[in-house]
């Protein structure tokens, strides 16, 4: 069995996101960056998967320009066996993401898609549950726990009543959670060797898809600082403090 896994370069989670002077959006340059934490989990399972004798192949997909073949070239370092990068200077929505994610699946022909369950620059939390609609294939999403069996994969999801175990038909798109698995550290000879494997460039003019933006931003703000605490005398105080000025009970 082939996996795709879908992984994307986002702000390294260490750093404070600055705010662009115009507020236009975030200020990336210069700034530390990374692969998205949840897609490293993506990617450590399907490693996983293939150290276990259930798949023979790992490809993993990015969207970007740039710098994004660092971020393959990490996801190579960590075992995949070879990498495609679909090239744009573009910043898609996650509809656009998972009409490119569309047709690499469908040239690709894998068993099995994994994803992290959402990136940490947008927290958007779409693009596997689109991806799984416009393929027609089944998914599981926030997922703790994988085992596959033949053609079902059986998953464990975190939801809001707790932990949700159900049976999904093969191929899937499943998107992960950080508490799947750890991810491993990426060895200097891992590095060296992932120079040599093969990575795909695609532009995304040649896929003759729709990837125009529905959504316009107006303007990113850095959030309000906290104001600083206040130390009550009592309980009554305090009771009295949240009634009238949090105005919370």
């Amino acid at each position: 069995m082939k996996i795709i896994v879908c992984v994307k370069r986002v702000l390294d989670p260490q750093v404070k996101a600055r705010v662009k002077a115009d507020g236009s959006g975030v200020d990336l340059a210069n700034a530390k960056m990374t692969m998205n934490p949840f897609d490293e989990n993506a990617l450590e399972e399907a490693l996983r998967l293939r150290e276990a004798g259930t798949a023979e192949e790992i490809v993993v997909v990015s969207i970007g320009a740039g710098k994004t073949e660092e971020t393959l070239r990490h996801g190579l370092a960590m075992g995949a066996d070879r990498a495609i990068n679909v090239v744009t200077e573009e910043a898609l929505e996650p509809l656009a993401i998972a009409k490119v994610l569309k047709s690499i699946v469908e040239q690709e022909a894998p068993g099995l898609v994994l994803a992290g369950k959402q990136a940490i620059d947008d927290d958007s939390n779409q693009t596997a549950q689109m991806l799984s609609a416009l393929l027609g294939w089944s998914q599981s999403t926030f997922i703790s726990e994988l085992k596959i069996d033949g053609d079902t994969a059986t998953t464990t999801r975190e939801v809001d009543a707790g932990l949700e175990t159900i049976t999904v038909k093969m191929p899937a798109v499943i998107s992960v959670d950080l508490r799947l698995n750890e991810p491993r550290y990426v060895k200097l000879p891992d590095v060296m060797k992932a120079k040599r494997k093969p990575m795909d460039k695609i532009e995304l003019d040649s896929l003759g898809l729709d990837t125009a933006n529905r959504m316009t931003t107006l303007q990113v703000e850095e959030p309000e600082g906290r104001a600083a605490g206040v130390i009550v005398e009592s309980v009554s105080e305090l009771v009295e403090k949240l009634r009238n000025e949090a105005k919370v009970i």
